[in-house]
């Protein structure tokens, strides 16, 4: 149960993103969806290698790299999630970072 709240938060957090953010576009609130679904996918496969792979260049810049990593996940979901669109890099990193912010918000209400 815990884990469909979370999608359907991501969703929402989602679902707003597009909407606050020029450059963001999704088509309907099933591909808001989708994409939670995927984002969620990539996280726990693709992310956790990539930070592993870039452990020097993040204790380097003191761990703002992983914002990096965050966007590159927004822009390979942006690839593989029909109906998603995001215009650029920057673009892609402000929206993992208010993305990030309404999941936190979301989740603080959710106390077990």
């Amino acid at each position: 149960m815990k884990f469909l709240l979370k999608i359907l938060f991501t969703t929402l957090a989602v679902f707003a993103g597009a909407y606050l953010i020029p450059g963001v576009e999704t088509e309907s609130f099933t591909v808001a969806l989708i994409l939670a679904i995927v984002l969620t996918i990539l996280n726990v496969t693709i992310k956790p290698l990539l930070v592993i792979l870039t452990i020097p260049i993040t204790v380097v810049t003191l761990g703002l790299f992983l914002l990096v990593i965050n966007a590159l996940i927004i822009l390979l979901a942006d690839y593989l999630v029909g109906g998603f669109y995001v215009s650029g890099f920057w673009t892609a990193l402000l929206f993992s970072i208010v993305v990030s912010i309404m999941v936190s918000i979301f989740e603080s209400f959710d106390k077990d």
